[in-house]
């Protein structure tokens, strides 16, 4: 694990991982994302404000969020 905590660019993200303080929207973040919500899967500010507003979060409780903002 690189010094730390949680490496967004290279260890494996399952819908239990928490987000961390040191979190960032990384390739790999963004391969997680797409494979959860679909191709049409993208990042816009008040999302990314969301995710990183210091309350406690998955990457599973992430990705439901956004199919909630995005759902016709």
């Amino acid at each position: 694990m690189k010094a730390g905590g949680f490496d967004w660019h290279a260890h494996s993200i399952s819908r239990a991982t928490a987000v961390t303080p040191t979190y960032r929207n990384t390739q790999n973040v963004r391969r997680f994302l797409t494979a959860q919500c679909g191709p049409h899967f993208r990042f816009d500010r008040p999302f990314m404000q969301w995710i990183k507003d210091g309350e406690p979060k998955t990457m599973g409780e992430v990705a439901d969020e956004w199919l909630r903002r995005n759902s016709p």
